[in-house]
């Protein structure tokens, strides 16, 4: 493989774990995940392979190109639908009770024994 062909490896590489959902805590200090273990795998055989030929090498990176931008845009999706349906992750009592107060009402209070 060229340097050219390395870099631009090695750039694909860092793209996709940019995309991948950040660990809580520094990287350093946790062991890889299997994820980050099969990808490292994956383009350490990619930029192995000296054999190929070439259109299987811009296969390959069109590939992986095509899947940080499926990434990218999933983690868009994921970010709209959190402000867009703020209730999504609450129960029905309490989506009801803020539901009510958007419009100016409020909940009448439950009698309990």
């Amino acid at each position: 493989m060229t340097t050219k062909a390395i870099s631009q490896t090695r750039s694909l590489y860092r793209r996709l774990l940019r995309e991948l959902p950040p660990l809580p805590s520094p990287r350093h200090r946790h062991p890889r995940s299997p994820i980050h273990q099969s990808i490292r795998s994956q383009f350490s055989k990619l930029s192995g392979e000296t054999e190929q030929s070439e259109e299987y090498m811009l296969a390959r990176r069109q590939e992986i190109e095509q899947f940080i931008v499926y990434l990218r845009a999933q983690r868009m999706y994921n970010t709209l639908l959190a402000r867009y349906n703020p209730g999504m992750g609450m129960d029905e009592e309490e989506r009801v009770r803020l539901s009510a107060r958007r419009v100016g009402m409020e909940m009448p209070v439950e009698w309990k024994k």
